[in-house]
């Protein structure tokens, strides 16, 4: 699976660019193995640490396939390292992760998904349509043209697919972002703040496109708004454990009627009652 993210080390790049990826056909064709398979994402009693700081402790969620669910927290409750996480470019200490019943270093699991990490950078010295042609070909996208031509059009990056991504405005760029996440129509589709740096039309035009995509989605943010917009169902963690889980509409029941979510949210994260 190949990663864009920002400042992306050497080492890093190496160890992206030597992951095994799907050839020859559409990764969607893994489609006909789901049938036996009841979650797109587990994780399992796990633990993560940078060092003795503990970012992740007895992480236990799961989400069935075709699930949309938003994973919400304050800033620094390990969202974003349990996507990593999910794709495997971190490793639990503890505790097991499964994607489509695969582990997420496994061929299988880094074919099926689309990873969209918070502040994505694509190669700054390639173009748009580079950039995405490039991904398409390494993720084993049949018809490579037009893909590219659909998602230049989707997001209206036609006019800037000559562009070296460095010459991008930061929404241009999360665009292109968004489209290198989903090139190969992943069937789990992980999103660290997709709305990040999009104008409101964008943000209408990219919830509408994701609304549209099949498949087991999870969406990090800290914004109840988003959650709303994007998904139909929360797993909730704080300080690197889990805290609550269910539907946006349980959740909105856990306050009175006239209570604002993002209130209902706040209690329950900073443990009020």
């Amino acid at each position: 699976m190949i990663i864009i993210r920002l400042a992306a080390t050497s080492t890093d790049f190496g160890r992206l660019l030597n992951t095994p990826h799907s050839s020859g056909t559409e990764p969607s064709d893994l489609s006909s193995g789901l049938s036996g398979i009841a979650y797109g994402i587990e994780l399992a009693h796990v633990s993560k640490s940078y060092g003795s700081v503990p970012a992740l402790t007895d992480l236990s969620f799961e989400i069935p396939v075709g699930g949309r669910f938003a994973l919400l927290g304050p800033n620094g409750a390990g969202k974003s390292t349990t996507l990593k996480l999910l794709i495997g470019s971190l490793r639990p200490e503890i505790g097991s992760i499964r994607i489509l019943g695969y582990p997420p270093e496994s061929r299988e699991s880094k074919a099926s998904v689309g990873y969209l990490p918070e502040d994505a950078l694509p190669y700054r010295m390639l173009s748009v349509r580079e950039n995405l042609e490039y991904i398409a070909a390494l993720r084993g996208v049949a018809d490579i043209r037009g893909r590219t031509d659909y998602l230049l059009d989707e997001l209206e990056l036609r006019q800037y697919e000559k562009s070296n991504v460095g010459r991008l405005s930061r929404g241009n760029t999360q665009k292109l972002a968004i489209a290198l996440a989903i090139v190969h129509s992943p069937k789990v589709l992980l999103l660290d703040e997709p709305l990040n740096y999009l104008d409101i039309p964008t943000q209408e035009k990219v919830i509408s496109m994701l609304d549209r995509l099949e498949g087991t989605h999870l969406v990090s943010t800290h914004i109840m708004s988003i959650a709303n917009r994007l998904t139909d169902s929360v797993v909730m963690i704080s300080r690197g454990r889990f805290l609550w889980e269910g539907t946006i509409e349980e959740l909105r029941k856990r306050g009175s009627p006239d209570e604002p979510i993002e209130k209902v949210v706040a209690r329950m994260m900073t443990g009020a009652t």
